[in-house]
């Protein structure tokens, strides 16, 4: 595996810088990780150090990966450290930042909090990632803004860590997974809610997790391409739960923006939800409006991964569907190995104006960057 690393590491030096754009981009699914759980240890208290050093944690979220793709990670996105993907800043700063001329990174460090039953645990284990975050990515990088990790499945103290930190200018939105216990609209996470509107955060929803059960309706998939292609499901009823539970009725300023989770799924799933809701609008009669109406008011979606329909002319009618001009932000997934460059995301023959707004404008007034 190190031989291969070195040979991939050397073909992508060996390559010929791409001609930089003068667009700006800004990347929103950057994930930084830690190169062990113990450089958390100066951020625990001696108790949460000590039930680590018992327990540990699970070293990665739920979910296949390849062995092909260790973490997940481009072969050559491995630091000359040998370290984990994704943990070295002066290797993201030269494989992304520099060599992408990228204005701002949106970090979204995957840990595994959500697979922890002990809620205080995670909680202490949130506070240290968070606290690791801006003394090593932050601070020593400007260009970088980041995701506060939050014990989600209590909603009590994921409302805490975002009292806490929500001043941080560094941080411009809370994460979840988009596999949880519940769906997302169960009021056990109405107090997460509150502090995000509090303070005017966002909530972001990324790809993986462990949650209560398979990923599928059915049971567990077989293969890697049936989870990754799956994680569109648990996208989607994380959707209609928060629309259909009533939460943007009683957090009419709360906004959330679906990570990874691709996009083609979300007009459909629209139209679905009018057709129900206009035969079946009792059961739920807070709703005042179509659910397509909340929806398109109050998400937010990346490009990473982006459907490419075969006909150019579908694509433009799948952005329009979606309202991309506000709605669509670029994103790399750097370090994973389904990374896409900024170069090839999006097709050129694109509105300049709408690409601009792709690449970096959406994502710019979304983050009040």
């Amino acid at each position: 595996m190190v031989k291969k690393v070195d040979e991939m590491r050397t073909l992508t030096k060996a390559k010929k810088v791409p001609k930089r754009r003068k667009l700006p981009i800004i990347d929103c699914d950057v994930h930084n990780t830690m190169p062990s759980d113990k450089v958390l240890y100066p951020y625990l208290s001696k108790r949460w150090r000590r039930h680590h050093e018992m327990l540990e944690t699970p070293d990665r979220v739920g979910g296949y990966i390849p062995r092909g793709m260790p973490y997940g990670a481009r072969y050559d996105a491995w630091p000359p450290s040998g370290q984990r993907p994704g943990s070295d800043l002066s290797f993201l700063q030269e494989q992304l930042l520099d060599l992408w001329n990228i204005e701002y990174g949106i970090l979204n460090c995957l840990t595994a909090v959500c697979e922890m039953p002990n809620l205080e645990y995670a909680a202490a284990f949130a506070r240290a990632v968070n606290d690791w975050q801006i003394d090593e990515w932050l601070e020593p990088e400007p260009r970088l803004r980041a995701s506060m990790i939050v014990a989600g499945e209590d909603g009590e103290l994921a409302a805490s860590e975002i009292d806490r930190l929500a001043d941080h200018p560094g941080f411009v939105q809370v994460l979840l997974l988009a596999r949880t216990m519940e769906p997302l609209g169960r009021r056990k996470y109405w107090k997460m809610y509150e502090a995000a509107v509090r303070h005017d955060l966002p909530i972001g929803i990324h790809f993986t997790g462990v949650g209560a059960g398979p990923i599928t309706a059915v049971g567990r998939p077989s293969h890697y391409i049936e989870d990754h292609t799956g994680m569109t499901q648990a996208f989607q009823t994380q959707v209609t739960s928060l629309v259909c539970e009533g939460v943007f009725e009683h957090f009419p300023t709360l906004k959330f923006v679906l990570i990874e989770g691709g996009i083609a799924w979300l007009p459909p799933l629209m139209w679905r939800l009018d057709r129900a809701w206009k035969k079946l609008h009792d059961e739920v009669p807070y709703l005042k409006r179509l659910p397509s109406e909340y929806i398109r008011e109050h998400f937010w979606l990346t490009t990473q991964p982006i459907e490419e329909p075969p006909k150019p002319e579908y694509f433009q009618q799948l952005l329009e569907h979606i309202n991309a001009d506000e709605k669509l932000m670029f994103a790399t997934d750097y370090p994973h190995w389904d990374f896409d460059s900024p170069e090839r995301t999006i097709p050129t023959n694109l509105a300049p104006e709408l690409r601009r707004k792709i690449m970096a404008e959406n994502a710019r007034v979304f983050y009040q960057l």
